[in-house]
C-alpha cells in the first residue's frame, strides 16, 4: 500500500509503497452498472465505472497499515488504540497474483479500508489458521482514474519498479507544444 496525498489544489501524490506480508487472497467486484445521463432528449453520457468493492484477506494486518490507513494510534506503552473519531485514510493498493503466468501487476489508485472484525475460536484437535479481512473500497480519483495494470508491452523499467513508487501515467500532450518526435524543443 502507498498512502494517498491530495494537495489543496487537487494534485495527487503518493508515499513510498509499504509491503503487506501475509496476503492470502483478494476478491474485488466491479462497482457500478451502466447508467445513462440524459440531455437534449437522448442518452448524452453513460456512467458505468464506480470502482471496485471487495475483501483483502491477510494472515495478520500489519501494524504500519493499522496506523497509516486505519488511523489507530500507538501509545507510549506500545498499545494500538482505536478511536471512534479517527478518519480512515486513503491509499493506493498494489498487488499481483501468484500463479499468474505473466505476473500482471495492478494498482488501485484510491482505496479505503473498513475496520476489520474481531474473530477467534478455541483450539481443537486440529488447528485452523485465523486470518484477518479488510473490506476494500476502490473509487475513482477526481480525474477518473481507478486502476492500472501491466500488460504484454509494459516497459521493462516500469514493470521492475512497480513496487518502488505508485505508477502514474504521463500527462497527455495537449498538442500545443512545439516538441518534435524526440521530445526536444
Amino acid at each position: 500500500y502507498a498512502m494517498l496525498n491530495v494537495s489543496e489544489d487537487g494534485e495527487v501524490s503518493y508515499g513510498t509503497p509499504v509491503p503487506m506480508p501475509g496476503s492470502v487472497s483478494i476478491s474485488l467486484d466491479a462497482n457500478g452498472e451502466p447508467e445513462n445521463f440524459y440531455a437534449d432528449g437522448m442518452a448524452y453520457y453513460v456512467i458505468n465505472n464506480m470502482g471496485y468493492d471487495g475483501d483483502l484477506e491477510l494472515a495478520m494486518i500489519p501494524e504500519s497499515f493499522r496506523k497509516d490507513a486505519l488511523r489507530e494510534e500507538l501509545d507510549d506503552k506500545g498499545v494500538l488504540i482505536e478511536n471512534a473519531s479517527a478518519e480512515l485514510a486513503a491509499f493506493a493498493l498494489l498487488f499481483e497474483f501468484d500463479g499468474d503466468q505473466r505476473h500482471i501487476r495492478h494498482v488501485l489508485y484510491n482505496c479505503s479500508a473498513s475496520r476489520p472484525g474481531i474473530e477467534g475460536k478455541t483450539n481443537e484437535e486440529s488447528r485452523e489458521v485465523q486470518t484477518e479481512t479488510l473490506t476494500i473500497k476502490a473509487t475513482p480519483l477526481t480525474d477518473g482514474m481507478v486502476k492500472a495494470k501491466t500488460g504484454d508491452s509494459t516497459d521493462e523499467t516500469v514493470y521492475k519498479d512497480w513496487y518502488k513508487a505508485v505508477y502514474m501515467p504521463a500527462a497527455a500532450d495537449d498538442g500545443g507544444g512545439e516538441d518534435d518526435e524526440y521530445g526536444e524543443v
